[in-house]
């Protein structure tokens, strides 16, 4: 932990924590949350200031450390003053230093592998120091985080993070580390504790959730898919899902599980990042467009009505026309229900930053237009694909229209009703219409166990 001086600032009474990018994020966003409401500061009110920001940044976007800098600056206050302000995640343990340079209204930076020290970098920063924290201990993080005590009726629950997969694109090596699996006893507990506060539905997190691997109560050493089966055994949870993962780690046991395990969704976050070999390898990508497809074909052979999802980079250097073709090629042919496509964009200090041959900006701009007009025409396609089927939607809030409810379909589709429910039921539907993103439905029968 590194320190300088500032003037002192009173203890914070209240914060407000604002996460960007992964669901990664969101989870350590409320864990800090969590943290912080252990130390006895409050959440701040709806449209008032908070004492306390933390800015849980990512660092996948384009110019993300930039849109840091920017919201930074919409703190300062009208008399010209700021509350204590933390950076916290992926930016802040990439740029760090850049960070307490450029910001002073920065008093504290926090990377992901050391925000559970965030009480004691408080209380530094409210003595008058400016703290930076960003260590990678190897004591984990989560053994210093408070006990689960909320949840909704949809939670995360991060059982792995790092990767060692090192694609030339990604920063993710260099500001979460090596790949670590969470204990599996402790996600059990961690489980336990989020469906006894409310949860029907977990989603399991990870840089690669199913590389994730660890020893069970009686002494074996299992998978995601054991961990996903015995996660499915506790009553009261109704669902499970899991994401991000990567095709080199997508075992059969795994994909079995999809075929034999009700209560995991049929839906698959399987990114490919483009449908080009050379490209692929150029990425350090450890599948082709052939083995990708294999396993979507022995994952829809347990699973028929699994909804596929994946990621895309358009614009990777060297990528030419016909590379880039290819890619639509593998889009016609999977038929995603959803999918994210991105710009490549160089993130400093990745070997790909340093690369030759970088694709203009106007031929990435054409070319990610072509490609999301194909993704949202699949994604169209899926959803009205799905009119007249019957199936159980867990309502998750209330709509913007009076009596409206929104909720989510085993496909991870939004679907919107009107009627009476409850946050947290699982209703049947019929799904009746079908937009581009999202589905309209009519109540069937009342909660399902």
């Amino acid at each position: 932990m590194q320190t300088s001086a500032t003037p002192p600032a009173a203890a914070p009474k209240t914060y407000r924590v604002k996460s960007f990018g992964c669901q990664m994020n969101v989870y350590d966003g409320d864990r800090m949350a969590e943290l912080l409401a252990e130390q006895g500061i409050a959440p701040a009110p709806e449209g008032q200031d908070a004492d306390l920001v933390v800015l849980n940044t990512c660092h996948i976007r384009e110019k993300a450390a930039e849109k840091v800098y920017s919201d930074i600056g919409r703190l300062r206050r009208e008399d010209g003053s700021s509350p204590l302000i933390a950076v916290a995640g992926c930016v802040a343990q990439a740029e760090g230093d850049e960070i307490m340079a450029r910001a002073p209204a920065v008093k504290m930076v926090v990377g992901p592998q050391a925000y559970h020290r965030l009480p004691e970098m408080i209380r530094a920063a409210s003595s008058g120091q400016r703290v930076t924290d960003t260590d990678m201990p190897a004591e984990t993080k989560f053994d210093a985080l408070p006990r689960r005590k909320r949840s909704g009726p949809t939670a995360f629950l991060t059982v792995q993070e790092g990767c060692d997969k090192f694609c030339t694109y990604c920063v993710v090596p260099y500001t979460r580390g090596a790949e670590v699996s969470r204990p599996h006893a402790a996600l059990i507990d961690e489980a336990l504790r989020l469906v006894d506060a409310g949860a029907r539905e977990i989603t399991l997190l990870g840089q690669n959730v199913n590389a994730w691997t660890g020893e069970n109560a009686k002494g074996h050493t299992v998978g995601l898919d054991g961990l996903v089966r015995e996660l499915a055994a506790i009553p009261d949870l109704a669902r499970i899902r899991y994401t991000t993962s990567h095709p080199n780690d997508m075992t059969q046991g795994l994909i079995d599980a999809h075929g034999e395990v009700d209560k995991l969704m049929p839906f698959l976050h399987l990114p490919v990042q483009a449908g080009n070999d050379r490209v692929l390898k150029a990425m350090n990508r450890s599948h082709t467009t052939a083995s990708y497809l294999e396993i979507l074909d022995r994952v829809r052979a347990v699973r028929p009505d699994i909804a596929l999802s994946g990621d895309f980079i358009v614009g990777f250097p060297g990528e030419t026309d016909a590379e880039f073709e290819d890619t639509l090629k593998l889009v016609d042919a999977v038929g995603y229900a959803q999918c994210f496509s991105f710009k490549y964009s160089p993130r400093p200090g990745t070997p790909a930053a340093t690369m030759g041959d970088q694709v203009p900006v106007s031929v990435m701009d054409e070319r990610l237009q072509r490609l999301q007009s194909a993704l949202n025409r699949d994604q169209y396609a899926f959803n009205t694909a799905t009119v007249g089927k019957v199936c159980d939607v867990l309502v998750e809030r209330k709509g913007k229209h009076p009596g409206q409810w929104l909720g989510k379909s085993p496909w991870l589709q939004s679907v919107h009703f009107t009627g009476e429910a409850e946050v947290g039921q699982l209703v049947r539907f019929e799904i009746t219409s079908a937009g581009p993103n999202s589905l309209g439905a009519v109540p069937l029968a009342a909660e399902v166990a």
